[in-house]
């Protein structure tokens, strides 16, 4: 991570500085690697953005789906970025070209086996006191979705892989996760 020592704080002018092969996520001023994506995580991903964003575009919404790496800064002090697996973003005011300036709407993880708690404890307790509406964590190796509906106080509901579930954000978004597992096979 060039010279950063761990745990040293990074302000928004050396996240800035960074080279863009760097990979990191910084809360509340301390820089964390990211892992990088198995062949199953971006087969995941691929699949739910395609299905958010066609469903999207048939809507005629104006929403906006965004993938990693696209950064989401939810605190300017102390200094919060993250990277999203998956977002959806309805404020075009919160895009710069270069980010999202506050909470986007819809927030999908995707779970990476060397750390878990990140999606399941820091992630989601920084998700919902920035605001974001909804929080989904999908978990390849349990093969479960975990549904968290901030705006209606509804956390931690598990489906499993073979469930469809509906994006609590759209009257009528459904997920049909066998058809994302059918991929992984």
């Amino acid at each position: 991570m060039s010279d950063l020592k761990p745990f040293d704080k990074i302000t928004f002018e050396q996240y800035e500085a960074l080279s863009e092969d760097i990979h990191i996520e910084i809360f509340e001023g301390i820089p964390y690697d990211m892992a990088n994506p198995s062949q199953e995580h971006q087969t995941i991903s691929m699949e739910l953005s395609t299905t958010i964003n066609n469903y999207i575009k048939k809507k005629h919404g104006s929403c906006r789906v965004f993938s990693a790496p696209f950064d989401v800064k939810l605190n300017d002090s102390p200094l919060t970025i993250v990277q999203p697996d998956l977002m959806v973003i309805c404020d075009p005011k919160k895009l710069d070209g270069k980010r999202c300036n506050g909470a986007p709407d819809f927030i999908i993880e995707i779970v990476s086996p060397g750390n878990p708690a990140d999606d399941y404890i820091r992630k989601l307790y920084y998700y919902k006191n920035a605001g974001v509406r909804e929080y989904w964590i999908v978990d390849p190796r349990r093969r479960t979705i975990t549904v968290n509906f901030f705006e209606q106080n509804i956390l931690n509901i598990q489906y499993s892989f073979d469930a469809t579930i509906k994006a609590n954000i759209y009257d009528d978004l459904y997920i049909d996760f066998s058809e994302v597992d059918a991929m992984l096979n």
